[in-house]
């Protein structure tokens, strides 16, 4: 959002509203990537239950994909909070180097 305002020539007012509005796209994206990785893990893993005979295995698996979706998603929580409480030095030094290349 902030990157096409600022290709479009709308820029918000402010660096407040810049970095708010880089903040709130990064989390958008971030969010829609986890659930696609929960997507994507489901369906591999009803994809390969018919291929695996053993319910031990099977459970095994399922076990070993919830950690996977659970440490996941627990480090973009983890990411947001940082990035939230850093956001003005992380998202001016960006926004420099965008207005920079401009």
């Amino acid at each position: 959002m902030a990157q096409d305002a600022i290709l479009t020539g709308i820029q918000p007012k402010t660096m407040t509203d810049r970095i708010d509005t880089m903040f709130a796209q990064d989390r958008t994206w971030a969010m829609a990537l986890v659930v696609g990785l929960w997507i994507t893990v489901f369906f591999v893993m009803l994809a390969i239950r018919s291929f695996i005979t053993d319910p031990t295995i099977e459970i095994v698996c399922w076990l070993a994909a919830g950690l996977l979706l659970l440490f996941n998603t627990a480090s973009i929580f983890a990411m947001f909070h940082h990035y939230a409480k850093d956001k003005a030095h992380i998202y001016s030094v960006d926004i420099r180097h965008l207005d920079a290349g401009h």
